[in-house]
């Protein structure tokens, strides 16, 4: 009897250490570190999907392109602090249009204001003669893009900067893109100005400049997100560019349908 109850007490400890033990990825997403108005977008983000999705480790080499806020570098800083690497290509201090500088501005001092998760990471500008010239070719094992696609389409230069993410991944390397997700069938460059792109357009893309989709996933789609807003994607939140308008009916709908794609840099 007493060796059976002391099985029982070590296998409830046991038990109790197991669940006490978070995945270092949940860890980082429940990190006190982040602002509150961040976690509450997880709903509609699925953070920690997402990543898997990708396929990071904590020990990867990771390029986050034009971070704004940091929304996903609360997450990705301390993920990747201790066995990896994370790297932000943001508009730089440098940047022609003032409010682009002033997004770069706030990363920073939001990276000042806590060294403790943000001290590590690598600074460098989106823009130079070319793009990502303060990176190295083949330097990472992963880049990730979320909802950027649509502003290279309107103001040009795509295809440039699509194949400056292929000149820093290494071969075999991830590209993670998140992206607001137009009609099928529709015109990329139409829907752009709207914030959406098509599925289709982004694989040729893509395909063009000698990645391959390995998968794609739903994580991010909203089936309630028609496409045809007075303002764009920017008329649902975050963003509720027509104010208190119809707020509720855009509120209930929640942010955009999303494309969530993997491709990978074909070995050379």
């Amino acid at each position: 009897m007493r060796r059976l109850i002391s099985f029982l007490l070590f296998t409830l400890a046991f038990s109790g250490c197991a669940k006490n033990e978070r995945n270092p990825l949940d860890a980082a997403i429940s990190g006190e570190h982040r602002d509150a108005k961040n976690v509450a977008r997880d709903v509609y983000r699925h953070p920690g999907e997402t990543l898997s999705f990708f396929g990071i480790t904590p020990d990867k080499q990771v390029l986050e392109i034009l971070p704004g806020g940091g929304w996903y570098t609360e997450i990705l800083a301390p993920y990747l602090m201790d066995n990896g690497l994370l790297a932000v290509a943001s508009f730089g201090p440098d940047h022609p249009v003032e409010y682009l500088r002033e997004i770069h501005n706030r990363l920073i001092e939001k990276f000042d204001g806590n060294p403790e998760i943000y001290g590590k990471v690598q600074i460098g500008a989106f823009h130079g003669e070319g793009y990502l010239d303060d990176f190295t070719d083949a330097g990472f094992d992963m880049v990730l893009t979320f909802r950027n696609t649509h502003n290279w389409i309107s103001r040009g230069g795509v295809e440039d900067i699509y194949r400056s993410f292929y000149r820093v991944l290494k071969p075999g390397g991830v590209l993670g893109v998140v992206q607001h997700r137009a009609e099928a069938g529709s015109n990329a460059e139409e829907t752009a100005e709207k914030g959406y792109v098509p599925e289709s357009y982004m694989i040729e893309l893509l395909e063009g400049i000698g990645f391959e989709l390995v998968d794609k996933a739903e994580i991010n789609a909203n089936p309630k997100d028609t496409k045809d807003y007075p303002e764009g994607v920017w008329t649902l939140p975050p963003s509720y560019e027509l104010g208190d308008k119809d707020r509720a009916k855009y509120a209930a709908i929640g942010e955009s349908d999303r494309m969530t794609m993997k491709f990978v840099k074909l070995q050379e």
